[in-house]
């Protein structure tokens, strides 16, 4: 009989820890653990020591030559109690999660009590593997998917309905707009349950919250949700007239642009600039006005149009110097047939009157004995000073 024996482990992939059926090998047993793998050696009830990947030849207190010696009276197999447990450490994925209870909380946003479910997928990797069988396996044989996620599920719900509320309160995350931040609210959960695992020797690779079950029907949720969307419903409209108006804006810009790129084409090709324009422009409406034919108008629009521009303010500027001194020669005739007038009684008397026929005052020089302004026109006071005349 062989008192050596092959070790190996022999479960499946969704098996976090397995115990090899042999207890109570001799020395010289062969221990293989592939890859991904541990295995924890025990001996009478105590883990000595724990094997990663390879081959190992297993060696108890009962060294070669006096294991021999005491194995010998109990049929070659030693005295001592030994077993192996193997631990997958692969990481095992799709492991479904969901509140047993709906999480009763009060929405941050609207400020109503809320009540909603949360589940999704979890992937889980032994981190320990001293701690998780110490802790979790105990005398079991095996430690399965199922009996971990069994075993969490206590655990995991009062956990995860606790961190739940207190995320959506401290992120102040609206229970209308939570579908958008599944990904953040997910990574917030998995970074307060990785510790709660690893006092487990589990380390928590991938925590999803997949859907959130919302209160659909309840009245009070009802109307929020229909407060909500209208509110959303004018953000949009007013960001669609919005965009509306800016394209309106720029259209009118553009075709403002290229009426302005045409009309500087003409002037280039018609041979005359923007300045000479505005000045045919203005001797246009000089031309309607009324008042063109008096010369005084005449000389104030012809003295625009001669600032505005230099080509027609030189084509017309030398009609306008002749009409000036047409104007100073008319003044000049008018002051050698100057008429006179009483300052007493204001009437008319001719030139060389020494009396005023009228009322016999006797006449002076038809000039403001005060400031000497030269009296154009009958009146009794002078238009220059105010004073009376013949005073």
């Amino acid at each position: 009989m062989s008192l050596e024996q092959i070790i190996k482990y022999e479960g499946n992939n969704s098996t976090f820890i397995w115990k090899h059926p042999i207890e109570d090998f001799n020395t010289g047993s062969q221990l293989i653990v592939h890859e991904s793998q541990e295995a924890v050696f025990f001996m009478n009830g105590q883990a000595l020591d724990l094997f990663g990947a390879g081959r190992y030849t297993l060696e108890t207190q009962n060294i070669p030559i006096l294991g021999k010696a005491i194995s010998i009276p109990t049929g070659g197999i030693t005295p001592f109690h030994c077993e192996v447990y193997f631990i997958n450490k692969t990481e095992q994925m799709a492991i479904r999660w969901g509140t047993d209870t709906r999480v009763q909380y009060i929405e941050p946003t609207y400020g109503f009590p809320l009540a909603i479910g949360a589940n999704g997928e979890m992937s889980l990797s032994v981190d320990n593997s001293r701690k998780l069988i110490v802790k979790l396996v105990g005398t079991e044989t095996s430690l399965t998917q199922e009996g971990l996620v069994r075993f969490f599920r206590g655990f995991l719900m009062t956990r995860i309905k606790t961190y739940i509320a207190q995320i959506m309160k401290a992120d102040s995350i609206n229970i209308f707009e939570i579908d958008s931040q599944l990904e953040q609210f997910s990574k917030a959960l998995k970074e307060r349950l990785k510790k709660d695992f690893l006092e487990y020797g589990i380390a928590l690779q991938q925590f999803l919250v997949t859907s959130i079950s919302k209160p659909d029907g309840d009245p009070q949720y009802e109307k929020f949700k229909e407060l909500f969307f209208r509110q959303y419903a004018d953000v949009a409209d007013a960001k669609i007239k919005q965009q509306v108006g800016i394209i309106e804006q720029e259209t009118t810009s553009k075709k403002l642009v290229i009426e302005a790129q045409g009309i500087a084409e003409k002037r280039k090709t018609e041979g005359y600039t923007y300045q000479q324009e505005r000045g045919f422009d203005v001797a246009e409406r000089i031309a309607e006005n009324e008042g063109a034919g008096n010369f005084s108008s005449a000389g104030m629009g012809l003295g625009m149009m001669a600032g505005v521009s230099g080509v027609v303010g030189n084509a017309i500027g030398g009609v306008f110097h002749q009409s000036v001194d047409s104007i100073n020669s008319l003044d000049s005739l008018q002051d050698s047939n100057s008429k006179r007038f009483c300052d007493n009684c204001g009437m008319e008397i001719s030139n060389d009157a020494v009396f005023c026929d009228n009322c016999g005052y006797q006449l002076q020089e038809n000039v403001c004995k005060k400031c000497g302004f030269h009296f154009a026109r009958p009146g009794k006071f002078c238009p220059q000073c105010g004073n009376k005349r013949g005073g």
